[in-house]
């Protein structure tokens, strides 16, 4: 079994790390490239070559039709200069020819892509069009029979058209666009060759070839185009699986995680249980014991070991609580028991509790506050937890003859915030987001093996943010450290004005008489 690391804990139950997973799909991608580049030799990929051959199918298919009826219109125009039964057997062997590329493509298309030959079909595609191509170019033996003029410039006009036709039919098969315009070419330079002394001829014969030049260049155009709409196509195609991929791991990983926070539920609620009623006796006997109620002990180490006890299960009772609100805050599901009450009263009920252990280490705590500040719709004893944890851990982070400061105030937008400043040694930035994490402690803390379970600062997060304020920890390394709570103006209960006592009396007079 693979050793499971503090890194993959946080990462989730030893998932793979993200920059790994880019590499295999990257390697992962350029091994298929390099497979489909040995099994293709055309483009380079299998795939695209099976949808271009499928692209000509199509193509072929739908302009059956058109030929056809092109075929009809040319064998009615030459008849004028051959006999009837010459054209009638020049146009059974083009449909048939077309007949027989018809069936040809639509069982390409029926085809599964895994079972397409790509160079069997693409040698396929190459005989029929060039078989096609001598069919159609048959029509030059018919009409050149007679001497007439006329009857040239009509084989030039139709051969053009039928390359420009076929160039653009065959464009996604490369191959398949020279073998359909070879066998024009050679019937135009048949059509030209006994006027060639002529420079007008010459001349046309050129241009007629740079036109056929120009339909491969706009052939191979088209194949670029479908070649670079295919690709990203296939892009496309591979970033909707990897999204896929990605959701259907999302929801894995969802699912588990609200797996592990019913069980963590179920396991807080069982040993909160478990533990805090063993700990009501240990507390209870204990204080029993520290007090000497029924008797003094018969050895001063038993008080001490009573001292000891009760306190240990003192700090545990209060682990156990935090770590009950913190998992109760994380679940959303922690309630508040909304009243009004005095921000300014609450903090200094606090800074009276906590005067004695100031005191002890000779710290001085300032406090000031603005006057006449309204009342807030809070939870009093969420409120007290967040002051209490705020103050403990600045005097208990402050060094001895420091000040500790606190200030309550309004904020800009018409909310109260309290602020708590200490000059003791401050946080480093990089242990900023350790110490706000649960459990989390900062080497401070750890150096010094000061008392803490590192859940008083996710706590009191969590607890602002119940009521909609913002918690914001400022810190300079040997300036000390200030932490800001806010709360919104929703939840200033402005008082009401004053009633002015002239204007109360006429409309009292008023009522009266109504009355």
């Amino acid at each position: 079994m693979s050793e499971i690391t503090a890194e993959m804990i946080e990462r989730g139950r030893g998932a793979a790390d993200p920059k790994s997973a880019a590499q295999r799909r990257k390697l992962a991608y350029k091994v298929r490239e390099a497979r489909e580049a040995l099994t293709s030799s055309g483009s380079g990929h299998r795939a695209f070559d099976v949808e271009l051959l499928r692209l000509y199918a199509k193509g072929r298919k739908s302009s059956g039709l058109m030929m056809s009826m092109a075929c009809l219109a040319i064998a009615l125009i030459a008849i004028a200069w051959t006999s009837i039964g010459n054209i009638l057997i020049w146009m059974s062997l083009v449909v048939a020819g077309l007949a027989f590329i018809y069936p040809m493509a639509s069982r390409l298309l029926e085809l599964p892509a895994a079972e397409v030959n790509v160079q069997k079909w693409r040698r396929q595609v190459i005989i029929a069009e060039t078989l096609q191509s001598c069919l159609w170019a048959g029509i030059v033996v018919l009409v050149l029979q007679t001497p007439d003029p006329n009857a040239r410039a009509f084989v030039l006009i139709v051969l053009l058209l039928l390359g420009a036709m076929s160039a653009m039919t065959t464009a996604p098969v490369p191959g398949a666009v020279y073998a359909a315009l070879a066998p024009f070419t050679i019937a135009i330079a048949l059509a030209v060759w006994p006027t060639l002394d002529d420079a007008n001829h010459l001349m046309l014969l050129t241009l007629t070839y740079a036109v056929l030049l120009y339909f491969i260049v706009l052939a191979t155009r088209l194949y670029d185009t479908w070649l670079e709409n295919l690709s990203y196509q296939a892009d496309k195609d591979g970033l909707i699986a990897e999204l896929e991929q990605a959701k259907a791991n999302s929801d894995e990983a969802r699912r588990r995680a609200e797996e592990a926070s019913l069980a963590k539920s179920r396991f807080l609620a069982t040993m909160s249980h478990e533990l805090r009623t063993p700990l009501n006796a240990i507390l209870g006997f204990s204080e029993v014991m520290k007090g000497e109620l029924f008797g003094p002990h018969s050895v001063a180490a038993y008080r001490e070991y009573s001292n000891d006890i009760h306190s240990s299960g003192q700090h545990l009772l209060m682990l156990i609580n935090e770590i009950l609100d913190l998992s109760r805050i994380e679940a959303g599901r922690y309630e508040l028991k909304e009243e009004s009450i005095l921000l300014a009263a609450v903090v200094e009920d606090c800074r009276h509790l906590l005067t004695l252990r100031a005191k002890k280490r000779d710290i001085n705590v300032t406090y000031a506050a603005a006057p006449d500040l309204p009342r807030l719709w809070a939870d009093e004893r969420a409120v007290r937890q967040v002051v209490l944890n705020l103050l403990t851990n600045a005097i208990k982070f402050t060094p001895q003859s420091g000040t500790v400061t606190i200030k309550i105030g309004w904020t800009q937008a018409g909310g109260q915030y309290f602020s708590v400043r200490d000059t003791g040694p401050g946080i480093p930035e990089a242990e900023i987001p350790v110490i706000m994490s649960s459990f989390g402690r900062g080497s401070l803390a750890q150096k010094n093996a000061e008392e803490g379970t590192g859940l008083g600062l996710p706590i009191v997060k969590g607890l602002v943010e119940q009521h909609g304020g913002t918690f914001t920890l400022r810190s300079k390394v040997r300036e000390g450290t200030e932490v800001i709570v806010v709360f919104p103006p929703e939840r200033v209960m402005n008082a009401l004005p004053k009633l002015d006592a002239g204007a109360l009396a006429p409309a009292a007079r008023n009522g009266a008489r109504a009355a």
